[in-house]
């Protein structure tokens, strides 16, 4: 089953689908109906997000010959209680990072 959670985007809001609430949670609404309200924007959700994506540039930019083109991929999950998590399909939260460099003539 599904269930609703609206999150604030700048003015307006937006709907994002869960899937079953955790067990902690009292369920208020039939599935498909919009069970609660978020506590933070998307923005500041995304804002907690920032660090661990720039973490990762930093580093690799620091390097004593930095890559010249840093992809990160990792997923996002928002839960019932509107927080943002790294997503993991295991136990393990999952990263995907590739670095290029362009060889100068």
């Amino acid at each position: 089953m599904s269930y609703l959670v609206r999150v604030p985007v700048g003015d307006e809001s937006v709907l994002v689908e869960i899937r079953e609430p955790d067990d902690g949670l009292v369920r208020a609404a039939r599935p498909g109906r919009v069970i609660a309200q978020a506590s933070e924007s998307f923005d500041e959700m995304l804002d907690r997000l920032r660090p661990v994506a720039e973490g990762f540039v930093t580093r690799f930019r620091t390097m004593v010959h930095p890559p010249s083109e840093i992809n990160v991929e990792f997923g996002v999950t928002l839960s019932a209680e509107a927080d943002v998590v790294i997503a993991s399909a295991s136990t393990e939260a999952n990263f995907t990072v590739s670095l290029s460099w362009t060889r100068e003539d």
